[in-house]
This record gives C-alpha cells, structure tokens and sequence, in this order.
C-alpha cells in the first residue's frame, strides 16, 4: 500500500509486487520464514532489483506480508477496547492475536518488534497499542490486571508465547 502523495505503481510494478508477495506468504506457509529476497525473486520471475525496490529488506517484506493481519488486529483491540467485559474482551482479543500468531508465520515477529521498517506497519502498531491501552485501563480500573502492564509488554508476551509454542516441548 502506497501512502499519500505518492504516485501508484504501474501495472507491471503492481503485478510484480503482488507476485513477490505471493511467493514470500508461500514460503512462510511452507515453514520457511528466512525470506530470503534473492531467492524469492527467483521464485517469482522477477530481478533482484526489483524485488529490493518495493522493499528494502527482509523485515520490510515481511510486514508487508502481515499487513492485513496486523490492520483485523487494530480493529479488534479497537473494538475490544469499548466492549462491555474488559476483561473478557482482554481474554478473546489475546486469544485472536495468538490464533493469528500461531498460523502465519512472522506475524508474532512484526508484532513483537520494537521498530518498523514502514510508515504503514508503525501507524498500525500504534494503533493496536492505544486501543490494546484503553483496555488495559479499563481491565485496571476493575480490578483485573496490573496497573503498571502495557502494550508492549502484551507484544512482546504474545511473541514469546509463540515460539514457545511452536518449538513444542523438548
């Protein structure tokens, strides 16, 4: 997604990002999260180039790829965040966010991460952490959960309970 003032990409640029992405979410579904960008440019037909030059590198892609998740994610902390239970809202937008974690690979990784490599990712964040905020407040407020939890701390907790899951028992 572009952001304002700039100019939309031709079709064949278009086209070719789409691919990119295509072949990238592939190879997150198949167990592979190295998203190695001369590989994928391989994979989708397209020049190294080209593939460097709608994202910079692998943690610009890979928010790219979990753009859509992240964006549902901002709307269910939003809309949890003025539901009547809070901490039943608490309860099922952790449990949406882990639902997500566990089944796209990397998106616990975009989420947990302290920065961003795009404008869109860190707006998106930012939202998730102001409604995922109210909540908490509102959680606080009845007694529910700690006054000094945050956001982040909700971030980081959701990413390191996924790769707790999927590395399973030892």
């Amino acid at each position: 997604m572009k952001s304002r003032g700039e100019t939309p990409l031709r079709a064949d640029a278009a086209r070719n990002r789409e691919r990119v992405l295509r072949i990238a979410r592939e190879q997150l579904a198949a167990g592979d999260d190295s998203l190695q960008l001369n590989t994928i440019a391989r994979l989708a037909g397209v020049g190294v180039g080209t593939v460097y030059r709608h994202f910079p590198g692998r943690q610009a892609l890979l928010e790219a790829v979990s753009s859509a998740s992240l964006e549902k994610l901002a709307e269910r902390a939003e809309s949890a965040a003025t539901g009547a239970e809070p901490l039943a809202e608490l309860h099922e937008l952790l449990r949406f966010a882990l639902t997500r974690a566990l089944n796209e690979l990397g998106f616990a990784e975009v989420l947990e991460s302290p920065s961003a490599a795009d404008a869109r990712t860190t707006a998106l964040k930012s939202r998730f952490d102001r409604a995922l905020g109210k909540l908490l407040r509102r959680a606080t407020q009845d007694g529910h959960v700690r006054a000094d939890l945050r956001a982040s701390d909700i971030r980081r907790l959701l990413g390191g309970t996924t790769h707790a899951l999927r590395c399973g028992p030892h």
